[in-house]
């Protein structure tokens, strides 16, 4: 869920069009999560609530909804925010820890490093990496969860069909890295993401680059 979440458009200013996601409150977009044989398992759907600020400086609120293969609610909605300063997308990787914590009787802490995409990306272009963390702090021990994605870049622009449309998208790719008790599970994504709408549709690969799942944008409504 976390993965999805991280992954994951319009209004009336040119460099907010140009933020790789939603800026107009009320947009909602839905994606279906296919299984390794491509059939549908879940659904995920993005609300944008409330933009506040101006064109070069503005948080979004927006509500994440997990669903099951029947469009029936499982999980959320999640209050997320994500932040765009100077045509630069940024989400603070550690809220997706925070909005998933259900137990507050627990002594938990959490650190991270934003995860950032540039508006003004181009092929060939390196992105920063991003971490979050969660520990969880125990009478006789601590239990961390350290997420990580890094070696980002931006393969290729290029034309993605998908159920909601055709979109002429930038082509990324990411190792993602997930530790729990010091075991560590890797894999890599490829995520097409379009310009005033988002990410439109993302692979995910594991260790040996089998393909373990895939996100697809089947709606997109204002």
């Amino acid at each position: 869920m976390i993965v999805s979440l991280a992954l994951l458009f319009t209004c009336s200013t040119t460099q907010a069009q140009n933020t790789f996601f939603p800026t107009k409150a009320g947009i909602v977009l839905t994606y279906v999560n296919n299984d390794t044989k491509g059939k549908a398992d879940s659904y995920l759907q993005y609300t944008i609530d409330k933009v506040e600020g101006s064109e070069r400086d503005m948080t979004v609120s927006y509500s994440a909804l997990m669903l099951d293969k029947n469009r029936k609610p499982t999980y959320g909605p999640v209050p997320l925010n994500v932040s765009i300063q100077d045509d630069v997308m940024s989400l603070d990787m550690k809220q997706l820890f925070v909005a998933m914590k259900t137990d507050t009787q627990l002594d938990v802490e959490f650190s991270g490093i934003n995860m950032e995409l540039p508006a003004n990306l181009q092929p060939g272009q390196s992105l920063k990496d991003a971490e979050a963390t969660m520990t969880i702090n125990m009478v006789v021990m601590k239990m961390t969860t350290v997420m990580k994605m890094t070696d980002g870049k931006c393969l290729a622009i290029e034309d993605v069909t998908v159920p909601a449309g055709t979109f002429k998208c930038h082509k990324i790719t990411q190792s993602v890295t997930t530790t729990v008790m010091r075991k560590t599970v890797s894999s890599r994504t490829v995520s097409w993401y379009a310009p005033g709408i988002g990410t439109v549709k993302n692979e995910t690969y594991d260790a040996k680059d089998k393909l373990q799942s895939s996100m697809e944008l089947i709606e997109l409504t204002n």
